[in-house]
């Protein structure tokens, strides 16, 4: 599932290919799967997958669930000479898992059952991920493009870990979701940029505040924050990307702090290898400071076997959120390596089905464990249902 929300042509030496929003993907990761539908001057793409997960999360404080993550995608492209216009519809079931979505042991961001904060567990995402638009108008040496919507993507991070093929196989979004990606489901979104074949610079305006637990609406678009972003894609093998942001009141239970977030990160892709290493620098305004590294790969080995890994590095201080504890409000830094291994094969017409399992492990300071337990391990079982070759 590499390159699922790329929707325009790339150049002719194919030295990109779109990432979610209008980010950028290492060029060798390909064109979006899926079926394509030529009907009168409009191209019409339809893509999509079912991810059945089984996930036993070790430890005092794991959990065990059988859940499903879902994402559908319809699309429209025209081509009016010399500009293009897309139209984009993105959509999940998530929601219906429940307001708390599934166990991950050290992932934290966003609420449910109104004021309560999800520790050690990934929120589901909204109904409604993508309703946005975007036009390219050539230029000489390259386009000017305009892309929003009341649901979309700004321009801050790499492209969205569901989109990423170093992660196309892995069960569980990553524990620095929010450090990355966490802005990829927006409720207001404007975003401007000049591109050309190998360069990206774009700036948007968006609303800062992260999806509240009541997943089937679409929230109140605003636009009180900025982003702007950087990319080079100097060949189809590497895209890098610098970005930053300034977020308004990012989170529901501490509405008074913005935050500043800075993020880098490096994407390789070939020989049926793709790859990231990104940064994240979240500034807490005003005072604390949070960073985070996460580094993933994903490798095809041949038609049926895929092996895939992901680390992470990251400092948290949410996982006590009881005023009480006294580890309440404590910076911890914790690490997570987790890798698995994925069977591909043809399924039904022109759906792709995966099956697998991955095992993960943790590293942790000694302060925390009464809560999580010595060396707790994680592993999760999965099967993937996916709409296009």
């Amino acid at each position: 599932m590499p390159n699922m929300q790329g929707m325009t042509m790339g150049p002719a030496d194919h030295a990109y290919a779109d990432g979610s929003g209008t980010s950028r993907n290492p060029g060798n990761d390909g064109a979006m799967k899926g079926v394509h539908v030529a009907t009168g001057d409009w191209m019409v793409m339809l893509h999509g997958y079912a991810l059945g997960v089984y996930t036993n999360q070790g430890g005092p404080r794991g959990d065990r669930q059988a859940f499903v993550g879902s994402m559908a995608m319809l699309t429209g492209t025209r081509d009016f000479g010399g500009a293009r216009l897309q139209l984009r519809s993105m959509l999940s079931l998530e929601p219906a898992m429940g307001a708390r979505g599934y166990p991950n042991l050290f992932a934290t961001g966003e609420t449910a059952d109104g004021a309560a904060q999800l520790t050690d567990r990934q929120h589901p995402h909204d109904l409604f991920m993508e309703l946005a638009a975007r036009i390219d108008i050539d230029t000489a040496k390259g386009s000017l493009f305009l892309y929003g919507g009341p649901v979309a993507e700004p321009a801050l991070g790499p492209s969205a870990f569901m989109h990423r093929a170093s992660a196309q196989y892995q069960p569980l979004s990553p524990i620095t979701h929010h450090w990355f990606d966490s802005t990829h489901i927006s409720y207001g979104v404007v975003t401007g940029g000049y591109a050309t074949a190998h360069w990206q610079i774009e700036a948007s305006g968006f609303r800062g505040r992260e999806p509240d637990q009541y997943r089937w609406n679409i929230e109140r678009p605003s636009l009180d924050s900025w982003s702007v972003r950087a990319t080079w894609t100097p060949s189809p093998v590497w895209a890098v990307q610098v970005s930053h942001g300034r977020l308004k009141s990012p989170e529901q239970l501490e509405a008074a702090r913005d935050e500043a977030r800075t993020t880098a990160s490096v994407q390789y892709a070939a020989h049926g290898v793709s790859a990231l290493f990104a940064f994240s620098n979240k500034h807490i305004l005003p005072g604390r400071v949070l960073t985070a590294w996460l580094a993933e790969a994903n490798w095809d080995v041949d038609r049926h076997h895929t092996l895939f890994a992901r680390a992470e590095n990251v400092a948290n201080d949410e996982l006590f959120p009881n005023p009480l504890d006294p580890l309440h409000d404590r910076k911890v830094r914790v690490g997570k390596l987790e890798g698995g291994y994925a069977y591909r094969l043809r399924f039904v017409g022109p759906f792709d089905l995966a099956l697998g399992g991955a095992l993960g492990v943790y590293a942790k300071p000694a302060i925390l464990d009464a809560a999580y337990g010595h060396f707790p391990v994680s592993f999760s079982l999965f099967a993937k249902v996916s709409l296009g070759h």
